[in-house]
């Protein structure tokens, strides 16, 4: 099986009434999602699309998002998912620069997406009904469905063929298109359904942005035939209720989520009984404390998985299984755990070549779910996959036993409650603020998000720095999650021997929350 479509094929007849996805108080079986799936490709292939054409995916956590999911796997499409917390205006980049040529949206993204400057984009499926039948490439969900048959459609998507094009952020402050193929996401299915240990009887609750890791997942999820429990947004009591009620097996979180069910099944007086179902907490963006650690042990039992990957070789390079989660070897839980089985794993130095365990380099990767290349970017592909490796930015290395120990990022990237955010990115928004001279943006140790956004300023002039102003530049440009949660002013900024800015001095001058 080198396409998703083979991978995927006959899923939804094997597991048949099996509930597969619970949204919006509605349970669909693995047969009723297969047939609306296969009903929107009929409806998308009449519009054009074919394997390969680049559709996006601008919705929140919602059934129609798994729905569209399943369509492109049937259809070979070029899956272009866009993440709800995303600005216009980077979703309008994304759209162009993808080629996107059709957009499935709901309400809050519509407008977004028949703003975007992209001329390649021809026709728009509206899930909501939004629309305001001014705009010919718009059709309503409902009509696009209407009429479609409900069988698989003839689509024959090649093991080459581009499958995915998935956008992180770039240290060049342009987002980068990560392109994936066919048989490359085949490889990556699989290598989830192993490293989770997905079981018979899964069912898992996802509360983080589908475009995002939890989407991964979820393919994963259905092609064991678990049942997935999906959320629009995260909120502590909902997942306690969830597990508690339901019966959840498998959560997906990022530290500061964990911390917050962990405080709140405190103050409920939640017992570890009450929380037995659980089997997983699979984490990632950072280490859990050890104190937290203890704390969710005693709670939730030796549940806790952590992964580490990135857009380029979605989420598993390494993986710190629940076994070396013990408060007893307090070394191990500051690493990101060891090589997965479909991934080699090396720390390299400046010419590339292979360093001896202990010894600090840059950490890089190869296997058959590494990225193709960047969309549109020769270079910076050339430069990222020389050698044959992923070259990942982090800093690192690997102790005797083979687990990798992270120490910074070569690309100044900040993760910030999970989500990647790349400093040049934001300061080039924070530049365009009023008295705004020169702007550093580092990430700060906080005891919620892990990390915050800090951008320090030297101001064109005395009283020249307009905070509130440039607040609203990034309201306008940036996610939410990108914007800097402080601002400080100074009057230069530091810079070492090379003449470059001194960010980690920057880090260390941070006075704390």
């Amino acid at each position: 099986m080198q396409t998703l479509k083979e991978l995927f094929a006959g899923v939804p007849e094997r597991f048949g009434d099996r509930p597969a996805l619970v949204v919006d108080g509605r349970t669909w079986s693995h047969r009723e999602l297969g047939r609306e799936a296969n009903r929107l490709a009929h409806g998308l292939a009449a519009r054009g699309v074919r394997p390969g054409t680049p559709v996006a995916l601008l919705t929140s956590n919602r059934a129609e998002y798994v729905i569209g999911d399943l369509a492109l796997i049937r259809l070979g499409a070029a899956k272009v998912p866009v993440n709800d917390m995303l600005s216009p205006s980077e979703i309008g980049f994304v759209l162009a620069d993808s080629g996107t040529e059709v957009a499935i949206a709901d309400a809050g993204l519509l407008q977004a997406a028949l703003a975007a400057p992209a001329p390649a984009l021809r026709h728009v499926v509206d899930i909501d009904g939004a629309a305001d039948g001014t705009d010919a490439r718009v059709r309503s969900w409902r009509d696009t469905l209407t009429g479609a048959a409900d069988t698989e459609p003839a689509a024959q998507p090649q093991p080459d063929g581009v499958g995915l094009i998935a956008y992180t952020g770039g240290t060049t402050g342009r987002q980068k298109g990560v392109v994936h193929t066919q048989r490359g996401l085949v490889a990556n299915v699989l290598a989830h359904v192993v490293e989770t240990g997905f079981q018979d009887d899964e069912r898992l609750l996802l509360t983080t942005p589908l475009p995002h890791s939890a989407g991964y997942l979820l393919q994963a999820g259905l092609l064991k035939g678990a049942c997935h429990h999906v959320e629009r947004r995260f909120d502590a009591d909902r997942v306690l209720d969830a597990v508690t009620r339901d019966g959840i097996t498998f959560l997906f979180m990022v530290p500061t989520m964990i911390y917050r069910v962990l405080d709140r099944a405190a103050a409920r007086g939640i017992a570890a009984a009450d929380l037995a179902s659980l089997r997983t907490i699979l984490y990632g963006a950072a280490p859990i404390t050890l104190e937290r650690l203890e704390e969710g042990l005693a709670r939730f039992g030796p549940v806790f998985m952590q992964l580490y990957g990135q857009t380029e070789a979605p989420n598993f390079l390494t993986r710190l299984t629940r076994e070396d989660h013990d408060p007893r070897r307090p070394d191990r839980l500051t690493s990101c755990g060891q090589r997965v089985t479909l991934m080699e794993v090396a720390v390299l130095d400046e010419r590339d070549g292979r360093v001896a365990a202990g010894t600090v380099g840059e950490v890089c990767a190869r296997g058959p779910y590494v990225m193709a290349g960047y969309h549109g970017l020769p270079d910076k592909t050339a430069e990222t996959l020389r050698g044959g490796w992923l070259h990942t930015g982090d800093i690192g290395f690997l102790d005797d036993e083979g687990y990798v120990h992270l120490l910074d990022r070569t690309n100044d990237m900040i993760i910030s409650g999970g989500m990647n955010v790349y400093s040049t990115e934001v300061e080039n928004v924070v530049a365009l603020g009023q008295g705004v001279g020169q702007v550093a943006v580092v990430g700060v140790p906080h005891p919620d998000w892990g990390e915050a956004v800090v951008a320090y300023v030297v101001p064109t002039g005395p009283d020249a720095f307009d905070e509130a102003a440039t607040v609203a530049v990034c309201r306008r440009e940036l996610a939410a999650y990108k914007r800097p949660k402080a601002f400080r002013t100074c009057p230069t900024l530091p810079v070492t021997p090379y003449g470059k800015v001194d960010k980690k001095a920057l880090r260390k001058e941070w006075p704390g929350w």
